[in-house]
């Protein structure tokens, strides 16, 4: 990952959740969920395996203030069953969510769902796992492909 091309692109490109939804074939993820309103993919650029990424399908750029509080609660019943079924596929010791992105770059609303595995040594846990700037995961497409499977597969088993 060129972490200053990154930079760059997201203040100076077109909005990457909008991009994709849009089917721009530079803005391509691999899609986990989609409810009409939200969409859930993997992250390009994941630090940790199976970090998603959840939004809503419309562009919004405040993480609460845009929301009134019935389509916050929607949102946020999503990002858990999009976390659970993570957790089902993954197998984490814990569970990061969080969201981050400014009008700056990457102002599209969208949360994280990142599992940390067991096992990482507390030094590089937390705010240390989740910065693109100590390694990013690059995995083989058929890897991510599959990947996408399982969790897509443990979304329609769960209610």
């Amino acid at each position: 990952m060129d972490l200053d091309a990154y930079t760059e692109r997201a203040r100076t490109g077109p909005c990457f959740v909008c991009a994709f939804l849009a089917g721009h074939p530079d803005y391509a993820h691999r899609l986990i969920a989609d409810d009409g309103e939200h969409v859930a993919f993997l992250d390009r650029w994941p630090t940790l395996p199976g970090k998603i990424l959840v939004a809503p399908k419309r562009h919004l750029e405040h993480v609460v203030r845009d929301f009134d509080e019935a389509a916050y609660v929607r949102l946020m019943a999503f990002v858990r069953r999009v976390a659970l079924a993570m957790e089902e596929v993954c197998r984490p010791e814990r569970t990061y969510v969080y969201s981050l992105g400014s009008r700056q770059g990457n102002a599209h609303v969208h949360w994280h769902i990142a599992g940390l595995p067991p096992g990482v040594p507390y030094e590089h846990q937390q705010f240390h796992a989740l910065m693109s700037e100590n390694g990013v995961i690059d995995a083989p497409p058929e890897d991510l492909d599959a990947l996408a499977a399982r969790l897509r597969r443990a979304l329609t088993e769960r209610p």
